[in-house]
This record gives C-alpha cells, structure tokens and sequence, in this order.
C-alpha cells in the first residue's frame, strides 16, 4: 500500500468527530486533507451557515456541488475525505469508515465547540439529522443510516479523538 496513492473516506453524523479524526489522520499520514464543507460554502459565499443548511433543502446545487468538489479534491493525492457523505461519494476509497455516537454525546461537543443553549443545541442536532437524512435520500437515495457496508464503524462516545485516529491508522495496516 505504500507505493499508492491511499484515499480514506471518513462519514457520521454532526459532532461524531469526522472533521478532527480527518484533520489528525492527515496530519499524521502527511495526506491531503479534504474537509470542503458547508461550513467552506458559507464563508466563501459570505452567508450565514444554518441559512446555507436551509437554502441547501430547497435548492440541490449545494449538495451536488460540494460532494462534486470534495471527490476531486480527494481524487488530487493521497488523502483524508472527511464528510456526512465521503464514504458513499468517494467510490474510490481505499478504507470506508463510519463513525457514530449518540445524540446526546453529540450534542455536548457540537454545544462544546459551538456553544448557545445545550437543549436548543441538542435539539437542533436532531432535527438537523432529520433533514439532512431526507435529502440524501432524496438528492442521491443514500439511506446515511446504512453504513454496514464500511471497513470499519466506530462508536466514539467513551473515545477521544487521537484514539479513533489511531484505530483507523492501524486499519490501514501500514
């Protein structure tokens, strides 16, 4: 495998850890990061992030122009995919990993990193997986509930980010 070029596609749902796992994996591997977002849409269209969210369940372009971008990016070099959708959108991935945790573990690191109101902030991670779910099913009939497929599937809850890193590190078998 070292003389490939590897791709890692990293998926969950919001606050699951898929940004920071991403993020450490690169840094490590020394591979590219590929972490283009809404979150990037929204600064580089100067609106507000929930707004984006919002527009993005009336109006397709922002999902199929993220996931476009995210898989050429990916494409590029050796690198870490993190995203609600890598591991359905990067077919080429060489390891699929999907991490989960529950809601309420999500909800403390979204309310952690975000801060606000921690019942607001847990109840909008609920409804905002509501929404996302149907429009991946809608945009592409990905049902994100359905990851048996992956390489490998990660409960995060009791873990923190250098340990999830260091299992999917160590799947790789390099």
């Amino acid at each position: 495998m070292l003389n490939k070029e590897i791709r890692i596609a990293i998926s969950g749902k919001s606050g699951c850890g898929n940004s920071t796992v991403s993020k450490i994996i690169s840094e490590r591997l020394n591979y590219k990061l590929v972490n283009y977002t809404f979150h990037t849409i929204a600064e580089e269209e100067k609106i507000g992030f929930k707004e984006l969210c919002l527009m993005a369940e009336n109006d397709p372009k922002w999902d199929y122009y993220v996931d476009k971008k995210q898989v050429e990016l990916a494409m590029e070099s050796s690198s870490v995919l993190g995203s609600r959708l890598a591991i359905w959108m990067l077919k080429e991935a060489d390891l699929k990993v999907f991490l989960t945790a529950s809601p309420e573990v999500r909800a403390k690191r979204i309310h952690a990193r975000e801060g606000g109101d921690f019942n607001a902030v847990f109840e909008y991670t609920l409804k905002r997986d509501k929404r996302d779910s149907a429009r991946y099913k809608k945009l592409y009939n990905i049902d994100n509930s359905d990851y048996e497929f992956c390489d490998l599937i990660i409960n995060t809850d009791n873990l923190d980010q250098y340990k999830v890193a260091d299992i999917i590190i160590a799947a790789l078998g390099l």
